[in-house]
């Protein structure tokens, strides 16, 4: 494992792992997640050292990596952009996406920014009806980016937990009492508007519009855990029907949070299963 940073469009440093050899698979993650908090990447990428060179990375704002401003999602699709060509080489890459991070990852294809082979995608957002949950407010992202702009990030973290993740206000306040905890969502309250942007209007309780990701040509798996909030699994199936390659696949006795030992098998199964030019 080594450590590494890649220099975006932008000049934005962004700070990735590589472990392995071999075919690129690059790591995006969701909402909140980068390297130092998110173990199952550390895990996955080890599993699949054997015959892959994988990529985890701290998309911008998050851990290890800058942020320069103005933000637009086109940033982010250039951050992948550069870590698939300093850490990868170049080559074509399998995409293996968290939650929001698979929202990125296609629209970065769609864009044609990104040189991606294939992409695995673990419970992408989406909310194409009101039967399971409120839709996200058409003013969501304008609210966490100004309360970042006033000064107040814990209550952008406040608002992304309620509105976003659904939770109660007293379950917030007592994560928000946890002082040490509460500052490392503070520290990247500025991403959670990058990811409400990358969402966009998928959740929104509309149909997703028939030119959202009508361009993606390469194998897309969809997954979602079995034991898993009922509206990220309708999330998952709403993005396999909607994305012209795509398949869908359970994954038994997970939820939002997989076992690393699960996807890393499913992704060697995907990889083999669909051969390209990664």
């Amino acid at each position: 494992m080594t450590e590494h940073t890649a220099t975006s469009a932008d000049g934005t440093a962004i700070a990735y792992t590589a472990t392995g050899d071999g075919e690129p698979i690059v790591i995006v993650d969701g909402a909140t997640a980068y390297r130092a908090i998110t173990a199952e990447d550390a895990e996955i990428s080890r599993l699949l050292a054997d015959g892959f060179r994988v990529i985890s990375y701290d998309r911008r704002g998050r851990g290890g990596s800058g942020d320069t401003a103005p933000y637009a999602v086109e940033r982010e699709f250039e951050d992948l952009a550069a870590v698939i060509e300093h850490g990868g080489g170049g080559r074509p890459a399998t995409v293996f996406a968290w939650s929001s991070g698979g929202n990125l990852a296609l629209n970065a294809v769609q864009a044609g920014a990104v040189p991606v082979a294939r992409l695995a995608l673990f419970e992408p957002n989406a909310l194409v009806d009101d039967a399971l949950r409120p839709p996200f407010p058409d003013d969501y992202t304008e609210r966490l980016e100004q309360a970042v702009a006033d000064g107040r990030p814990g209550d952008a973290v406040t608002t992304f937990l309620t509105v976003a993740v659904g939770l109660p206000e007293d379950m917030v306040a007592g994560i928000r009492s946890d002082t040490e905890g509460w500052a490392v969502l503070e520290a990247i309250a500025p991403t959670l508007a990058y990811d409400a942007r990358n969402v966009g209007d998928a959740m929104s309780g509309r149909p997703l519009a028939a030119d959202r990701w009508n361009r993606v040509d390469v194998p897309v798996l969809v997954m979602h855990g079995a034991d898993t909030w009922p509206v990220m699994a309708a999330g998952a199936r709403a993005v396999a029907e909607h994305v012209p390659t795509a398949t869908l696949q359970l994954v038994p006795g997970e939820n939002h949070s997989a076992d690393a030992e699960v996807l890393a098998g499913a992704l060697r199964d995907f990889i083999r299963s669909t051969p390209g030019e990664a």
